[in-house]
C-alpha cells in the first residue's frame, strides 16, 4: 500500500449501517484498514444510521478495524447526515470525506444541509468521495451537484481487490495544492532579439 503514495489530508470515514447495508459495513471496515496504515494526517471513521457512532481502534491492520466493527450491525434508517453532524460538533476539521452508502438517504439531518453549515463554520469545504456499493442510487451526487457541493464517485463492484484503487483519489494534492504549485512555476522567458 505504502507505494501507493501516503494520504496527508485529514480525512473521515462515513460508513453506512442502515438496514441492508451489511456489505457497507464490510467494505468500511476495510476501507478504514486500508487508509489508516498510509495517513500522515487524522482519520475519523464513523459508522451511521440515522445516528452516527465513532470507532476506533489503535490497531490499524484488519483485524484491528474487524474488532473496532464488531458491535456494529446493519439496521435503522439511514441519514449521512448525522455523520456529518457528529464531525460539525465534534469540531473536527477534514479536507475530504469517504462515504460507504448506496446514497440511499430517507431521515434528517440530512447530508447536505449539515455539509454546508461544517462549510460555513469552518471555513471548509470537504472533498466527498461517495464509495457507491452495488444496487446504489445517485441521489446524493445529484444534490452535492446542485449545491456545488465538491464530488467523487467510486463504485464497489464486489472485488475488494480492487479497493487500493481507491488511493489515488485520497493521495492526490487539494486543488489548493495544486493552484499554489501552479503559482510557484516560473514562466518562460522571451528570448529577445539582443539575447539571440
Amino acid at each position: 500500500m505504502k507505494r501507493l503514495g501516503r494520504i496527508r489530508k485529514a480525512t473521515a470515514l462515513f460508513v453506512d449501517k442502515s438496514a441492508s447495508m451489511q456489505n457497507a459495513i464490510e467494505i468500511g471496515k476495510r476501507v478504514a484498514a486500508l487508509v489508516s496504515g498510509i495517513m500522515d494526517a487524522d482519520l475519523f471513521v464513523y459508522a451511521f444510521d440515522n445516528i452516527a457512532y465513532r470507532i476506533e481502534t489503535k490497531d490499524t491492520s484488519l483485524g484491528g478495524w474487524t474488532k473496532a466493527f464488531s458491535h456494529i450491525r446493519a439496521c435503522g434508517m439511514t441519514s449521512v447526515g448525522a455523520a456529518m453532524e457528529l464531525l460539525r460538533r465534534n469540531a473536527k476539521i477534514v479536507e475530504q470525506i469517504v462515504i460507504v452508502t448506496d446514497e440511499g438517504e430517507n431521515t434528517a439531518p440530512y447530508f447536505v444541509e449539515v455539509y454546508r453549515r461544517y462549510a460555513r463554520e469552518f471555513d471548509m469545504s470537504p472533498t466527498v468521495v461517495f464509495l457507491k456499493v452495488r444496487r446504489a442510487l445517485n441521489y446524493l451526487e445529484r444534490m452535492c451537484r446542485k449545491h456545488a457541493i465538491p464530488f467523487e464517485t467510486f463504485t464497489f463492484e464486489g472485488d475488494y481487490y480492487a479497493l487500493p484503487n481507491l488511493v489515488p483519489l485520497l493521495t492526490r494534492p487539494s486543488r489548493l495544492d495544486l493552484l499554489l504549485e501552479i503559482l510557484e512555476t516560473p514562466l518562460p522567458k522571451r528570448r529577445t532579439a539582443k539575447s539571440a
